[in-house]
Formats: structure tokens, sequence, C-alpha cells
């Protein structure tokens, strides 16, 4: 069955942020006299774009083993890739995987990561691609130093490459008699030779290094404080960057005051919709964008908000993406009953430990940003776009950032920081507020999904039409054994900006499927887990559901009133997962409390356990917060709810005990872990408020004020 293309990355086609207008005046004192090259808008896309649309995937990448690997003098290793670190510890698995084929300790090698000057080009860190596609592409190339470096060995003691090895980072022959270190070859040595075709890699079933929990390679600088986020980078003559935010965002510049006497130490630069002030600190900056009481107009056009949405939804619904499967007519003639029910997902925020912060500077016409993006060469060519300058004359650094989840695949406050570094030529800092981020940034989308079905009296489905209004189209292709099936994704205008989340909308989609489910195997009076595995020939979807349900103890008894338990499996990016769920709700109150959460979570061949089981534990609690309280209030236009005390995230009173099963596949491929664990738990939360209560929840989020039983 063919799978409907992810499309809910809205972030990636849409509109730049800026249009930046240099008239001559402007351009000449921005970059001075000399000559420089305009880049066309058509060519900054194309150098970024490839033939998949904005981010380049189908780029070329670099066969020689000098752009990954490099051998230094002192025998450590340098491994380049244009992966970034969001906090998913990718920095340690990468090393990990690159060790075992050098045959080195982890300790010894250092990881370049997203910088566009020294890393091979990557289209981002998203998708949970790095696992699957970066780490083979390192192993690769270490493969390939490896039997260089035993060559270069051989030579020197004038023997067969067979006979050497490499052991713990020292070159040995075959009895051992003979050692010498890295460093011994490293002197004047670059690895110009290219990667071939036919490298065999290391069996999972012998992995040494990769397979285990090697420790976080740079974990002490992160307790410490050691470590420098993007807000931590100074530059010296360094100014701090305030931007004026519209009223609402449909919103123009009408006019402002003139800078005060009391502000001239800062500077205002205004260029169209684009007004923003710095300053040699923070506080002088935003007292300076106050004093100025920009005035806004916003559009005349009214904006739904929460209470319209997903009417707005329908009536703006395109023609539907899909590819039915069989007669879904037939299916409904078989079927001994029907069901037929709507599904609906609020907008959530990221809500990001760290806000998007950034550093730029202008120097001889070169123009170096450090910020936190999960796509530093995207990043690239949206300064180029905006700013009109080239992208060879551009390098993006992305330190190792504070979480991401999708959020920051655009470039806004890495704009927002190079416009005012080219007009000030000085470099400038500009970190979004809390309320910026709630209010600027994009958002995962909100969606309405109808389902109708059809099945027997004995519990085999005969006919599953599923139709999905923007939120997306990730696992909206289900994983059962279904003959006749009509699956539908409809885009549709969006009052809000959306984009990428952890787990696109494959959280949405396995909400209304693995809920619609529960709803047949009560209307048939079945078992939840008996009903699924009854129409499931998935041989991995199988796997973690026992798994999950073996684990949970399901079908015994809980203890306490008003306690329910929950199931649902899912897949996504390669990786199976199935959640069991325990909650009990305040038969006074309604409030709903996640007892227990057992997952199962398969994703291949494991390359370090310990980080794959923090992964999965994060991705629970961030799934609580989607599941019972987060939601964006909205209404014509503004965001009413932007900020932590108006918008509630998991605390650590709303987690409960999380106990993780790892199902290790070393017969399959590694897959990524960043997504797919979050998709499972808000069904099973829903599930098991019904086994608690006899009511069923079908929007998300599930229990907002309560429940009132």
């Amino acid at each position: 069955m063919n799978e409907i293309p992810e499309v809910e990355r809205y972030e990636l086609s849409e509109e730049p942020p800026y249009h930046f207008g240099f008239d001559r005046r402007q351009f000449m004192k921005a970059f001075g006299g000399g000559l420089a090259l305009i880049v066309p808008l058509t060519n900054v896309l194309s150098q970024e774009q490839g033939e998949s649309g904005r981010g380049g995937f189908n780029r070329d990448l670099p066969k020689e083993i000098g752009a990954w690997i490099h051998l230094e003098q002192d025998g450590s290793i340098v491994v380049y890739t244009g992966k970034v670190e969001f906090g998913q510890n990718i920095r340690t698995s990468l090393a990990q995987v690159v060790a075992e084929e050098l045959h080195v300790p982890v300790s010894s090698i250092r990881l370049v990561m997203g910088d566009t000057e020294l890393t091979p080009f990557d289209a981002g860190t998203f998708g949970s691609r790095t696992t699957p596609t970066m780490a083979p592409q390192l192993r690769k190339a270490a493969v390939a130093a490896r039997e260089t470096l035993i060559e270069l060995a051989a030579q020197k003691w004038q023997v067969e490459p067979s006979s050497v090895r490499i052991v713990d980072a020292r070159f040995v022959n075959h009895d051992a008699t003979k050692s010498m270190t890295l460093a011994d070859i490293a002197k004047g040595l670059k690895l110009v030779k290219t990667i071939p075709a036919d490298v065999k890699l290391t069996p999972v079933e012998k992995w040494t290094v990769a397979g285990t929990s090697t420790p976080k390679v740079d974990g002490r600088d992160h307790v410490t404080g050691r470590h420098k986020y993007t807000s931590d980078i100074r530059r010296e003559g360094m100014l701090f960057g305030t931007v004026i935010r519209p009223s609402r965002f449909d919103a123009t510049l009408e006019g402002r005051q003139p800078v005060s006497a009391n502000n001239a130490s800062s500077n205002v630069i205004e260029d169209g919709n684009f007004l923003a002030v710095t300053a040699r600190d923070p506080q002088t900056a935003s007292r300076t964008a106050q004093s100025l009481a920009a005035r806004w107009k916003p559009s005349a056009e009214s904006q739904p908000g929460n209470a319209e949405l997903f009417d707005y939804f329908r009536k703006t619904a395109g023609q539907g993406r899909g590819r039915p499967v069989g007669s879904i007519t037939d299916g409904f003639s078989a079927a001994d009953q029907k069901l037929e029910q709507t599904y609906t997902v609020q907008y959530i925020a990221h809500a990001p430990l760290e806000p998007r912060a950034s550093v730029a500077e202008w120097v001889d016409n070169k123009l170096t940003v450090w910020t936190g993006t999960q796509r530093p060469f995207g990043v690239r060519g949206e300064l180029a776009e905006a700013l009109h300058i080239p992208a060879s004359q551009i390098r993006v650094i992305v330190p190792d950032t504070g979480s991401g989840y999708g959020g920051k695949h655009s470039g806004e406050c890495a704009i927002e920081a190079a416009r005012l570094a080219i007009a000030t030529k000085k470099p400038v800092k500009v970190v979004w507020s809390r309320e910026e981020e709630f209010t600027w940034a994009y958002f995962r989308p909100a969606g309405v999904i109808d389902v109708k079905s059809g099945v027997k009296n004995d519990g085999t489905i005969t006919a599953w039409e599923f139709h999905n209004y923007n939120s997306g189209s990730s696992a909206i292709q289900g994983r059962y054994d279904i003959p006749n099936q009509n699956v539908q994704f409809h885009e549709t205008k969006s009052p809000l900006r959306q984009g990428s989340y952890r787990g696109l909308a494959a959280t949405a989609n396995h909400f209304a499927r693995e809920s619609h489910l529960d709803e047949l195997a009560a209307l048939l009076k079945m078992d939840p887990l008996q009903f699924r595995l009854k129409n499931l020939k998935d041989e991995r979807l199988r796997a973690v559901l026992e798994a999950a349900a073996s684990h949970f103890g399901w079908g015994k008894p809980l203890k306490g009133e008003l306690r329910g338990a929950g199931i649902a499996g899912g897949f996504e990016k390669g990786g199976y997962v199935a959640t069991c769920a325990e909650v009990s709700v305040d038969r006074r109150t309604g409030k709903v409390k996640l007892e227990r959460v057992v997952e199962a979570f398969e994703c291949g061949a494991i390359v370090n356990p310990t980080h794959l089981h923090n992964q999965i534990e994060g991705a629970v609690v961030q799934a609580i917060g989607g599941a019972l309280f987060e939601t964006i209030e909205f209404s014509n236009g503004t965001v009413l709810n932007p900020r932590f005390s108006r918008y509630r995230v998991p605390r650590f009173n709303d987690v409960p005990p999380i106990e993780v099963v790892l199902v290790d596949r070393k017969d399959l491929p590694s897959a990524g872990a960043g997504e797919t664990p979050i998709v499972g738990l808000a069904p099973a939360v829903g599930n098991a408020i019904f086994a608690a209560t006899g009511k069923r929840l079908r929007a998300l989020p599930l229990a907002p004020k309560g429940l009132q039983t």
C-alpha cells in the first residue's frame, strides 16, 4: 500500500519572514565600496532545494574520506557532519559508530557539527533521519579511513596490509610484536582517497562500542555550565537587538515616535514592516523599543479563533490526497455494524527550554551567524534570500542547542540579528522572549479527522474511511489488515502559522485511529488488545503490542475506584511503539491523573540503550502535555496565552512512573527514535479514561478542565 508523502512541514514552503528592500544608499552603506554579487531568489532556492523542495534532500554527498574524517597530528580524530545536536544525544551515538569502525575509543573522537563552512551539506536534523542515514555514511567513511591507515602502516613496516590491524587506537602486526600509534602515521597525512562503493561494515552482532550505553561524550560540560549555548556567546563590541512586534499577525507598520534624546545611544533600524532597536545592553534596547510607541494597522479581514477553527478547516479544504484500496462500498456492505466519529486536535506550541537566539557578525563583507537551528544550510539559504547576498559569503554555526522538537527549522531570529549587524556594522545578539517564542514561532498543526468504519460481529474490520483535514499525512495509512480503505488528507487554510513538530501529524492520526479502534472493540464487547491483534498481520507492530501488554499486566484487575487501562499501538519513521496507560479520575473534581505508563519500542538494532531509554521517557513526558492540557488559545490574529503562566506544560507532579521496554532487533537496520515514541500516549490515555468512566473523549487535549463524572 502506497504511503501519502509527508506534507506537514509547512514551514519549509512558506513565504520568507522578511522582504528587505535595500535601496542604493542602504546597500552602499552596508557593503561599503567594492564589488558585491546579488544572488537572485531563483538561484538561492535552486541551491538549497535540489529537487525536493526547500531543504535540498537530493544533494549528492561527498565521496572523499577527508570530507567526513580527519586524523589530527596527535592521533585524535575529527568527524564532520551537517547534523546538529539538539539534546537527542546524537553526538554520542555518531561518535560510537565511528569508533566501532575505526577501532578507537570514543574519547579520541571529536565531532564538528552543523557548521556550513566546515561540514558537508545536510538537509537538516529532522524526520528521525540521523541514525538511519548519517550513521551509515560515517561508518562507511570510517571503514575506508581504517583501511587506508592500515595500508600506510603496512607500507611503513613493509608488510602486507592483511597482517596489520588497529586495536584500541594502535596499529599492531599479526603477532603483536610491533606497535605504532595513530599519531605516528598522522604526521603530514591527508585522507584524500574516496569511499569505495562496496564498503563492508561491521555486523551488528560483532559490535563492541556501538550497541552499548556509552555515557554522553560532553555531559560534564553541560552539567557544569561550561558549554556555551547561543545565548551565552559574546563578541567584542557586541550590541543587543530588540524587534518590535506587530499587534497581531496580519498588521502592518503605520508609524512610530522618533528616538528621544534619552535614548541617543540606541540605534533604530526600520525596513518595511521590520522595526528594531540595538543598544549596548538588553535593558536599554527594550526601553527604547517601548518609547517608539509603534502604531500597527491590522487587516480589515476577521480571523477565526478556536471556536470556529474546525468548521473553518472544512470550509477551506481542498480535494483529498490518497489512493483508495479495494472497494469501500463492498466493505460497508459486508459489515454487520458501522461506526462514524470525528476527532479533533488543537494547535500546540513547541515550548523549547531554550528560546530562539542568534548572534550575527558582519566582517569584510562576510556574514557569520551563530544560531540554534535544525537546518543550518537551509537557514544560510534564507539569509542569502532575505539579505540579497551570496550564500558563499555566509557561514552558519550551530552550537549544541537546548531542544527544538521540529520548531527551529526556520531562520527568523538569525535574519533579524543579521539585518541589525549589517546595519550597525557591529556584532548583534537577538534572543527571543518567551512571549515571542509562543507567538511568532510556528505551531503543531491543528486538525479535524473523520473516521467511518465497518466491522463484522466476529471482530473483522471490513471497511475503513479516514479523512484528515489540515494536520497532515504522517502515519495516516495504518498497519492493520483492512481490505477496503479510503484514506485521504485534505490541505486547508490555517489561521495560525504551522509547521513541523515532533512526530508531525502521526500523533493526530494515531489518536484518531487508535481511539476509533477502541470504540469498535467496545461496540463488539471485545478486549481492545485482542481486537487489534485479530486485525493485524504486521509482526513488528504485533511484537511491541504484546511486549507492552505483557509488561503492563494487561487484563489484570486495577486497584482503586474509577481506574482504567488503555492501550495503543503505533509506527513512524521506521520504528514501532505500543503504549499502555493507567489513569484514575477523581469523582468530585473530574481531574484525570496518569498513574502508570508502560511503553515498548522497537527501532531495529539499538545503538545506545540508555540514551534510547531516555529518548522514550522524554517523548512520553512531552506527550502528556498534548494529551491532557496543551492548547494555543487565539482569536482574530492574536495568541491569548503566550506565556507559561497561561500555557500548561507537564510538571513533575504530572509525570507517573514510566516503564520502558526496549525491543532490540539486531537483524534490522537502526532507525531513528526521536519522534515515534510520542505517538502512542494520547490514544492510550483516552482509551483508559473510557475504561474508567465510560465516557469517550474525542478531542485533544483530552481533559483541559477536568472530566466531570
